[in-house]
């Protein structure tokens, strides 16, 4: 027998939760459609190699030329916005222009081709009736070997996601002023990026890119090193209620350890939640592609309320064989084991 033809492949259906938000954003859409609103891109750092750029945003509606109060909208405001799903997006790289559709959700995740060097660049990004945007990228050198990988929530700021009720005032509720670094990492990320000249610094989360704006000044007003944001959608998705933060963080460790091979990384997280379990697992299916696992231990009530309990200080026996584990409180902490251990 033939195979099907591709147009005749049959299409699972949504998940019933994403078809009742797609109802619902259908008809409000319309609704603010006719009042003036018009598609607005928000733009996220992207990375890639000499050749090619990973291009990161999202498509939303708005009123006209209100584009930056979409970014700098806080709490609760970041979650009550409407994407313009399927939106047309340009992508243009040294005067060559693409085409490419945002998803459902108004996100566009693509890799397009260009003349990058090393370095910061930019990409132009345009959609109808609405000034284009420029959207950094991270362009790593072809030499570069060790980079930094580090998860957000209670490793750079403290969020107390232990406690679910904290978790939901800090997310929907608490001013980004409010919020606190964790003493000693980001002196922690500036020594490490000056130790290693070149060295991506890549902030990955189970955060929703709707606080992308907000944790990008926060990053900044507190002096740790720029990088991209590698964070996941909210809400439903085609086959669920909502994605799964575990599955995103594994998903993206190994999509960069398939596109930079060469590079080793350190890998740093918390001991809150699953960052110990993860970082385990890559590191046993790409012992290569790991330099070591530094993990912020949190205080001993945390741990408790996260369902673990408090994790010895100084070296781990928990990573595979051969690995480089490191765990201290703070970062003035890790960075004694990590000159100790030669990681820097």
């Amino acid at each position: 027998m033939p195979p099907t033809p591709p147009d005749q492949l049959a299409v699972p259906p949504l998940h019933r939760a994403a078809r009742i938000e797609d109802a619902l954003h259908g008809l409000v859409e319309r609704r603010l459609r006719r009042t003036g609103w018009q598609p607005n891109i928000i733009a996220y750092a992207g990375y890639g190699a000499p050749g090619w750029a990973r291009v990161l945003c999202r498509v939303l509606l708005g009123r006209p030329d209100r584009r930056d109060r979409l970014e700098k909208v806080r709490g609760w405001r970041s979650f009550a916005t409407l994407p313009a799903k399927h939106a047309q997006v340009s992508i243009e790289v040294n005067g060559v222009r693409q085409e490419v559709t945002a998803d459902r959700s108004g996100f566009v995740d693509t890799v397009v081709k260009g003349d990058f060097t090393p370095g910061w660049g930019c990409v132009r990004l345009a959609v109808a009736d609405a000034e284009p945007v420029e959207a950094l990228v991270r362009i790593l050198d072809p030499t570069v070997r060790f980079g930094i990988l580090s998860d957000i929530d209670d490793t750079v700021m403290v969020t107390a996601l232990p406690r679910p009720m904290l978790a939901a005032w800090n997310t929907f509720v608490l001013d980004e002023h409010a919020r606190t670094a964790v003493p000693g990492m980001a002196v922690l990320y500036e020594r490490l990026a000056t130790a290693h000249p070149g060295a991506p610094v890549f902030y990955l989360s189970t955060g929703a890119w709707n606080v992308a704006p907000t944790l990008t000044r926060f990053l900044s007003r507190h002096l740790y090193p720029a990088g991209p944001l590698l964070l996941t959608d909210w809400g439903p998705t085609a086959d669920r209620w909502f994605r799964s933060g575990r599955e995103h963080k594994r998903a993206t460790l190994a999509r960069l350890a398939r596109e930079f091979p060469e590079v080793r990384w350190l890998l740093i997280g918390d001991d809150g939640q699953h960052d110990q379990e993860i970082y385990r697992e890559f590191a046993a299916a790409h012992p290569d592609n790991v330099a070591g696992v530094a993990i912020r231990r949190l205080s001993p009530t945390q741990s408790v309320l996260a369902g673990s309990l408090p994790a010895p200080a100084g070296r781990s026996s928990s990573g595979p064989v051969g690995q480089k584990w490191l765990s201290a409180p703070d970062g003035a902490g890790l960075w004694k084991l990590l000159r100790e251990a030669d990681l820097v």
